[in-house]
């Protein structure tokens, strides 16, 4: 098998290290040689967070060179705007619809670029999906990132069984029904 590669990125907060985890869960648990790395900006104060997880036959680094996602998993607009040109000709960009404005915009010093979803899609397979919206109907909208990987899931070649387990075993044991169910909602959309 090929090596595959995933991106994840995010804003500080947003959960991209557990969804690294749960990723790297679930290609450990099919028996895949699995490299994590976490890069970390400002994530603290809300900067750009980028995880790589990278699975095969045998991986010798973590690190995701540009023009070779399988799948990017953005969490924030501007964030997929950022890194989609690590993705492959034929890989596929989850996009969660939200909108954080970095310290820059903030500030003043620069504007948030207007039509990105739109303007990805027209050179990247793109899917976008309102995450956050999803999340609040189902009660809680810390579990938007547990609803990506539900949509990232169907793109990916395991058992949506072995993804349920590897959340139970993942998340916080108090947060497992609500992340369950997270997960379901965004395998169904």
């Amino acid at each position: 098998m090929e090596t595959k590669n995933i991106m994840i990125v995010g804003v500080g907060g947003q959960g991209t290290l557990l969804t690294s985890r749960i990723l790297g869960g679930i290609t450990t648990a099919a028996g895949y040689d699995v490299k994590l790395s976490e890069v970390h900006g400002m994530a603290q104060r809300g900067g750009s967070v980028v995880t790589f997880v990278r699975y095969g036959e045998t991986v010798a680094e973590p690190i995701v060179e540009e023009g070779q996602a399988d799948v990017l998993i953005a969490f924030e607009r501007l964030e997929a705007l950022r890194y989609a040109h690590f993705l492959k000709k034929d890989g596929v960009l989850i996009v969660n619809d939200q909108r954080i404005d970095p310290i820059t915009v903030v500030t003043g010093a620069a504007k948030y670029p207007e039509n990105i979803i739109e303007d990805l899609s027209k050179k990247y397979k793109v899917i976008s999906v309102d995450a956050m919206t999803e999340a609040k109907k189902l009660g809680n909208s810390k579990v938007f990132n547990t609803i990506i990987i539900g949509v990232a899931a169907k793109h990916m070649d395991f058992a949506k069984e072995d993804w349920i387990k590897v959340i139970e075993n993942t998340v916080p044991a108090k947060t497992v029904d609500i992340n369950k169910a997270a997960f379901e909602a965004g395998y169904t959309l």
